[in-house]
């Protein structure tokens, strides 16, 4: 019996000195934070060893790709990766009683989260990855990537010349940021921007230009809570609409104003030109389509299809004018033609005393038709009526209407040119 003591404490002073089982698997990292027994209230409560500390909550923000931009509803869509960083100094361990390991990914739901709010979302969808790092010192980090669709101001005062800017406004209105929440940007803005359009996915019509971060304080029933802007600038590439758009409508006008200045007749330039104006209807019903209902102001664009069609249609007015000016003057001179030719008839038919009747005729004839070109001076005889004098405006009104209309087109391509560079 007394063998069997000694043999027992002999075992048990051997072994009392020995070094500790190691822990080498997650799942004894969990065991030891306790996350696989604890309700979830821990996902609620605020990580806060000290009350009068606010949580700190770091925020990345990569931009991926401007997947659309609708001027009509005033929307734009966007897909970016937006990164959380924060601390629980509840939820910590030592790595070297872990096998160095420094690091364990959760569950979303595991831990608290900060709520984030995006301020101008309309609609989008959430992020699938709902997994995040937690570090041994108590380092929560989540990345989510996410495609919403915001509401933005877009201006097309200048399209498609036009530049845009919107507003991706961050917030968690679930705590203030004075006790509970402080929202800051982990990165500057030249830093988010490189990484952007390294990553930037997309080559279309828009081209992302440029980043900047605003934080401040929104005060909302007398409590502020952080806010992180992200303010995103992108410009529109026009060659689409200068090709499908302007070049056509300029070429049409091109056209209309060689029309007006050929030595076609008057009946076909407005054949012509009424033809150019339908053709011109149909490029403005296209630009309809792609521009919003309303706008504190027209687009120049619409200036200038307005202006190139009112163009065209006072040119249609000019070519009917100088028309009626030449139709008003041709029964008046058949008249005289006509009263000439009877008169002659009539002399030639009338014997006057000893005088031959063909030299009557003749010389009735010689008073009533047009003069000649005095010899050697190439002035036409005084004294004598001259029919075709009513007509000789219409080339001189011919050419002050087209000069008129030809500069006044300059004026208003000037003007339209330096709006759209301003």
């Amino acid at each position: 019996m007394q063998r069997v003591l000694v043999a027992i404490l002999t075992f048990s002073l051997g072994t009392a000195g020995t070094a500790p089982k190691y822990l080498c698997t997650y799942y004894d990292i969990v065991d030891y934070l306790n996350i696989s027994s604890h309700d979830k209230l821990h996902t609620y409560i605020l990580p806060k060893a000290n009350l009068k500390e606010p949580v700190e909550v770091k925020l990345d923000f990569m931009l991926v790709a401007i997947l659309s931009v609708v001027e009509k509803l005033q929307t734009v869509s966007f897909y970016f990766i937006l990164n959380l960083e924060w601390k629980n100094p509840l939820a910590t361990w030592n790595p070297q009683d872990f096998c160095n390991i420094s690091q364990v990914i959760l569950p979303l739901d595991t831990y608290w989260s900060p709520p984030i709010f995006i301020l101008e979302r309309v609609d989008g969808q959430n992020s699938d990855m709902n997994y995040m790092v937690l570090m041994h010192n108590g380092t929560f980090n989540s990345t989510r990537p996410l495609q919403v669709t915001l509401t933005c101001s877009l201006i097309i005062l200048k399209f498609p010349f036009d530049t845009q800017t919107c507003n991706l406004s961050i917030a968690s209105f679930l705590y203030p940021a004075v006790r509970d929440i402080v929202m800051k940007s982990r990165r500057t803005a030249s830093e988010s921007m490189k990484d952007s359009q390294s990553y930037f996915l997309t080559d279309g019509e828009w081209k992302f230009t440029n980043l900047s971060v605003i934080e401040y304080t929104e005060v909302l029933d007398d409590e502020g809570f952080s806010v992180i802007t992200y303010m995103i600038s992108m410009e529109r590439r026009p060659t689409l609409y200068i090709l499908n758009l302007i070049l056509p409508t300029c070429a049409l006008y091109l056209l209309d104003m060689a029309v007006l200045f050929g030595p076609s007749s008057l009946e076909e330039k407005i054949n012509f030109q009424i033809a150019i104006i339908l053709g011109s209807s149909m490029l403005a019903v296209i630009l309809n389509n792609s521009l919003p209902t309303s706008s504190n102001k027209p687009p120049v664009i619409v200036l200038f299809f307005l202006g190139t069609f009112l163009l065209m249609i006072m040119a249609v007015l000019d070519t009917f004018f100088l028309l009626y000016q030449q139709r008003k003057s041709r029964p008046l001179d058949k008249v005289l033609r006509r009263f000439q030719r009877h008169v002659g008839a009539e002399l030639a038919k009338t014997p006057l005393r000893n005088q031959p009747v063909t030299h009557l005729a003749k010389e009735g004839l010689q008073h009533l038709s047009p003069p000649k070109k005095a010899q050697g001076g190439g002035q036409p005889a005084k004294g004598h009526w001259r029919p075709q004098e009513q007509n000789s405006f219409m080339p001189v009104l011919e050419k002050v209407l087209l000069y008129s209309h030809f500069f006044l087109s300059l004026f208003f391509f000037t003007l339209i040119s330096v709006k759209w560079s301003s």
